[in-house]
């Protein structure tokens, strides 16, 4: 029988080795791509139950236990409203998010006894981040029982509206005209001043003449969790001496899934005509309809391609007669 020669035997070895270094690569390529598609098919199926959870709770949107409007914030990726999520009668506050999106509040009151007076609140270092959105909500209490008498509203020394044009009394005791005002362009330096401005009709009889109350609140985006898809949720709290309130260190966060890849909005909002709202304090009390629309996509560097989940819902409390 004819043996081998070295040399033979050397160019067999080699051969073996290409042929086994293919089948090893060959396997290694389909193992990436099956945890690959798995992890993307995970990535799908945690996206899509966290709409359908979404969907079911915004649809059950109504006021907060603390007298709260459903929906306290609208933006292209947030969504903060009350419902009831967990069937227990009382409504939690619910906040869902892109893993970027912070947000914080912070409220102020002032007062004058100066007919026709002004009162002034500010706001500074207030920003971890890039500022995204600013919005301040305005109240008053005084002498606004005619129409002559109502309060304009500054900030940082510009005119943003007016309150209590009408529909407003005399020494309420309870905060009235509210309104909500976009103040996004004011905010950027990282402060912002408020300044309410009585007319001269009013009158301090209540002992006052004017309080005024500023809630402003805000949307930043922080480095980081860019693509984590949040939801967080605040349960009503009972203070002493009855109130009921919804501390932000109390948000409880979960993750529903962290492969989000939206550029264009998570949220959308529509009024009782169906007609798409991009005016912010609008999309507060005219939304009666929302789109959810998520993309989703483990890596956006390989194939396949991005995944897209959409769903439109009703708010079924605001609902036009």
């Amino acid at each position: 029988m004819r043996s081998f020669t070295l040399i033979e035997t050397l160019v067999t070895i080699f051969v073996f080795s290409l042929a086994m270094g293919a089948v090893s690569g060959f396997v290694l390529m389909a193992y990436r791509t099956q945890i690959y598609t798995w992890q993307q098919s995970m990535a799908i199926d945690e996206a899509r139950r966290g709409i359908e959870t979404m969907v079911k709770e915004i649809r059950k949107a109504r006021q907060g236990d603390d007298g709260s409007y459903p929906i306290e914030k609208a933006d292209d990726k947030e969504f903060i409203f009350y419902s009831d999520i967990d069937g227990d009668g009382k409504t939690e506050r619910v906040r869902y998010f892109l893993g970027t999106v912070n947000w914080g509040k912070e409220n102020k009151e002032c007062q004058t006894s100066v007919k026709g007076g002004t009162c002034e609140v500010s706001f500074s270092n207030f920003l971890k981040g890039e500022l995204k959105s600013a919005q301040v909500k305005v109240s008053v209490e005084g002498d606004f029982g005619s129409p002559p008498e109502y309060a304009e509203i500054f900030a940082d020394g510009e005119k943003i509206g007016e309150i209590c044009r009408a529909l407003c009394s005399d020494c309420p005791g309870t905060w009235e005209g509210t309104e909500t005002f976009d103040v996004t362009s004011q905010a950027r330096d990282h402060s912002i001043s408020f300044l309410a401005d009585a007319t001269f009709q009013v009158d301090p009889q209540c002992p006052h003449s004017m309080k005024a109350k500023f809630e402003f609140s805000w949307t930043e985006e922080l480095a980081g969790l860019a693509h984590e898809f949040r939801k967080g949720v605040i349960k009503p709290v009972v203070g002493p001496a009855g109130q009921i309130s919804y501390p932000s260190d109390q948000e409880k966060i979960s993750i529903l899934t962290s492969y989000v890849r939206n550029i264009p909005p998570i949220f959308e909002y529509y009024d009782q005509n169906g007609n798409k709202i991009t005016d912010y304090p609008a999309r507060l009390k005219d939304t009666k309809l929302m789109k959810v629309y998520l993309v989703v996509n483990v890596d956006p560097n390989r194939p396949p391609q991005d995944f897209e989940l959409e769903s439109f819902v009703q708010l079924r409390n605001l609902k036009s007669d």
